[in-house]
């Protein structure tokens, strides 16, 4: 491609950047980042707490680990979810 050519999308790439829509997303549903983020660091404690388990076998810890990171984004999930029903039909003026 020549310095004098113009993209062919301009508006696609200015608008549609991975961060814009992080960003977007992140306004429009603030649940799930906090689910990912949850799940991110139930992840990185159990990771933490793998040495000092204690007589704890690994695949209990694992197994224990598994369902916490699942509980946290699935409860992160349903409060987004419960928040948006709530924003649509109750906040939300009827028309």
């Amino acid at each position: 491609m020549s310095p004098s050519q113009e993209p062919v999308f301009p508006d696609y790439e200015t608008e549609t950047s991975q961060t814009s829509k992080l960003i977007k997303k992140f306004k429009e549903t603030p649940f799930v980042p906090i689910g990912m983020v949850g799940f991110a660091g139930v992840v990185a404690y159990g990771l933490y707490k793998l040495k000092h388990r204690g007589d704890m076998k690994m695949s209990l810890h694992l197994i224990h680990m598994r369902v916490a990171a699942q509980g946290f984004a699935v409860g992160a999930l349903t409060c987004g979810v419960l928040y948006s029903l709530f924003r649509d039909y109750v906040v939300k003026p009827k028309e």
